[in-house]
């Protein structure tokens, strides 16, 4: 479960943000739309823990992560927090599956390549774990996406813009391969778009809006 309350920053004096309160269950999926200006990548960055607000908080497992030190910010955040980018980011020289068992490492987990198996099946990659991830389409490519950032069952997904480039069915498939991890998981999704399709799948959502 992840809650914010009061969560402000700031980009020097003349680019101020005031978020307004969130609130996301297990295995729930919030939506967060809003068009380009209004904070929806900073908004994503600070429940990321990649950036620090000017105040407020945000509060995972009852854990306030704004009183965490940078140290125990960046392990709390490999084990617990899955990020899908908009675009996905790789070691090129890996393989898939070394690029999915990295986040074990990042995490300080043991190496779980049966896991990475498991979800390559889920996801319909199994085939192409071997591959370097250049070979892969871009299709492929959100998929390993989704499976990195479910390797180590995070409390809370988190996915950039996942069905801005899509067509109407690949967006379905996305927001499905998403829900279910969320599901199986048990974590909190959380999406960040300026997509409008995805209104008539989440109900639950926030919009963002200039001040």
């Amino acid at each position: 479960m992840l809650t914010t309350k009061a969560l402000q920053f700031a980009y020097g004096s003349d680019k101020r943000f005031a978020f307004p309160d969130l609130h996301c269950a297990d295995r729930e999926s919030l939506l967060i739309l809003g068009r380009s200006g209004t904070g929806k990548t900073t908004l994503l960055h600070l429940l990321a823990l990649l950036l620090k607000p000017e105040g407020g908080s945000v509060t995972m497992n009852n854990t306030d992560l704004t009183r965490l030190s940078v140290a125990e910010t960046a392990a709390f955040r490999a084990k617990h927090v899955g990020i899908v980018y908009q675009k996905p980011h790789f070691v090129s020289s890996l393989s898939v599956l070394d690029n999915l068992i990295l986040a074990n490492y990042l995490a300080s987990q043991p190496q779980n390549r049966e896991r990475a198996r498991e979800l390559a099946n889920q996801l319909g990659f199994s085939d192409r774990l071997d591959k370097k991830t250049h070979q892969l389409s871009q299709g492929e490519q959100q998929r390993v996406s989704i499976a990195r950032a479910v390797m180590n069952s995070p409390g809370v997904i988190l996915a950039d813009e996942p069905t801005s480039s899509l067509d109407d069915t690949n967006t379905d498939r996305v927001l499905d391969l998403l829900r279910r991890q969320s599901e199986q998981i048990g974590a909190s999704l959380i999406i960040v778009t300026h997509d409008q399709r995805l209104k008539d799948v989440i109900p639950n959502r926030v919009s963002l809006h200039t001040s």
